[in-house]
């Protein structure tokens, strides 16, 4: 009942509903209402101000909340003054978020993301890090920076950005906010993650590239029991704008954990796109169905590469048992069937709703997630074969060439591109009320993101950040991104000492895996001689 109330009369519009009856009472009988002859003019001032919120196509905030909505844009423009009041009352993660967010906004808006006064970081706080630069800075022509992704068995690889959209489904995004995305990415040529929520019409509304991300529910390409369906997704994977085949076998924010998107939830539009029932509880187990061993599943990805016609094929996971990792290692080995990618989902990483333990507590963080993966490939002679990916807080170029360093060979960002479309962490993405449209499905309050401008940021963002990439690799002296390593950075240890992330790290040599002194690697390799092909356990 609420719900209908609230679309008729969105209570959002209070502030200029009121201006505009106000208004009209003053006009009509200001003598009699006791007041006096300028207030006409003041609510006469306010409509303009509501009208003009609800035609302009920038600001989501002033769509969806006119007149009222510039509240927030006054207390943005007093922010340094009451700066020192939010860093002592908030908790220590908050102001970082906040540094994130303005970050993304001026690249996307292309404002200036230059800053006066110096390092706003304490530079001897614990784990601070920093890029020792160099004496001799290089010069590059440009930022587009790609790899190609394909293995032995690939017929058409993929040269993908160096930057991406991470996995963000229809339905935990609004329609206007997945065609944002496909737009932005269609400009800036660099690819956009389905999500587990299969392909949507909106994401083929402007012909993006995609990577489809297959979950244990199958959507998009499964049978009436919820099994994998190759008919089905032969359907899809044939499209052109499907440049790659991704398997969800966990995500950061969760992993281990499914879910289920209620019934009431389930639109005739989501239901499209997964192949399920309007109306009926979306359910993604917490395993797949179609293998349950390490054989099984290369198979899976030998099965799919071949239904695709030789498009890249590889799975996504957020690292937990060290054992379970190593035994997919080895059964790529022992089959000789081998994704073309992997990508490395850390812990850190967000979605629209987990249980708290889950967010704070399971799973492997993307440093140490992202390291173990590089290492093990290296240790089994596959990682030349092999592309490795990494998404997890990855906001800016900082964070890319961190995580090119520690191994990865691109980079996805979720949130990055959250804040590009305008999102300001109401954090009511699981409610429907999202204040800019994006995390929503009412369709008053996603027309607040009007798309054409939004696809504008999201693309502005990826250019920018990527052009900060080439501006720290200019002064560190490098000619390519896949030249940072660990002995760029520098961190913190204690308040007396800094290390090279090269001496926090383990590093392993080609092949350390295939011989027979496995004892003397890291500890964390203890378990790769238990580890079977036959079972995940040991």
């Amino acid at each position: 009942m609420l719900d209908k109330l609230n679309q008729i009369y969105p209570v959002r519009y209070t502030a200029f509903i009121a201006s505009v009856v106000l208004l009209v009472f003053s006009l009509l009988g200001s003598s009699v209402m006791g007041m006096s002859g300028w207030w006409p003019t003041v609510f006469l001032l306010l409509t303009l101000v509501g009208l003009r919120d609800l035609q302009q196509t920038h600001h989501s905030i002033l769509r969806n909340y006119p007149v009222i909505g510039h509240l927030r844009f006054m207390s943005e423009y007093i922010r340094p003054e009451i700066r020192q009041y939010f860093l002592e009352s908030e908790t220590e993660a908050a102001p970082f978020s906040r540094a994130q967010r303005s970050l993304v906004y001026s690249r996307a808006k292309g404002d200036s993301d230059k800053r006066p006064f110096g390092t706003q970081l304490d530079v001897r706080a614990m784990g601070y890090e920093w890029i020792n630069h160099s004496m001799v800075p290089s010069q590059l022509a440009g930022h587009d920076f790609r790899v190609k992704v394909g293995g032995k068995d690939c017929t058409h690889p993929y040269d993908i950005s160096l930057f991406n959209v991470s996995a963000m489904s229809f339905g935990a995004l609004s329609a206007n906010a997945i065609q944002a995305l496909n737009l932005g990415a269609k400009m800036g040529g660099f690819a956009h993650d389905t999500g587990e929520g299969s392909i949507s019409r909106h994401h083929r509304a402007h012909g993006g590239d995609l990577i489809w991300e297959i979950g244990s529910g199958y959507f998009g390409c499964r049978d009436e029991h919820g099994h994998f369906s190759p008919e089905r997704f032969v359907e899809n994977v044939r499209s052109p704008q499907v440049k790659m085949v991704e398997i969800k076998l966990s995500q950061g924010a969760k992993p281990g954990h499914g879910g289920v998107l209620p019934g009431a939830k389930v639109t005739e539009e989501i239901a499209e796109a997964r192949g399920v029932m309007v109306g009926q509880d979306c359910v993604s187990p917490a395993a797949h169905s179609s293998f349950s061993t390490p054989l099984e599943m290369m198979a899976f990805i030998q099965q799919l590469r071949t239904l695709s016609e030789g498009k890249p094929v590889g799975f996504k996971l957020c690292i937990g048992h060290p054992w379970e990792w190593f035994a997919l290692v080895k059964a790529m080995l022992e089959t000789g069937i081998q994704p073309d990618f992997i990508v490395v989902d850390g812990a850190e990483g967000g979605t629209g709703a987990a249980p708290l333990e889950f967010s704070d507590h399971m799973g492997m963080p993307l440093q140490d997630a992202l390291r173990l993966v590089h290492n093990t490939l290296v240790g089994a002679g596959l990682r030349d074969a092999i592309r490795v990916g990494a998404s997890g807080k990855i906001v800016s170029a900082f964070d890319i060439a961190r995580a090119l360093a520690l191994g990865a060979d691109w980079c996805n960002s979720a949130r990055g591109f959250m804040f590009a479309l305008g999102c300001i962490q109401a954090q009511t993405c699981h409610s429907g009320n999202c204040p800019t449209g994006v995390t929503t499905q009412d369709p008053t309050r996603q027309m607040a993101l009007v798309v054409p401008s939004k696809a504008e940021r999201v693309h502005n963002f990826h250019s920018h950040t990527l052009e900060a990439l080439q501006e720290l690799m200019e002064a560190s002296g490098l000619q390519t991104p896949h030249d940072f390593t660990p002995r760029h950075f520098m961190r913190r240890v204690s308040e007396t000492q800094t290390l090279h992330l090269s001496d926090l790290i383990d590093t392993l040599e080609t092949g350390a895996l295939l011989k027979d002194n496995v004892s003397a690697l890291p500890a964390v390799f203890s378990d790769w001689t238990l580890t079977s092909t036959q079972r995940f356990g040991i």
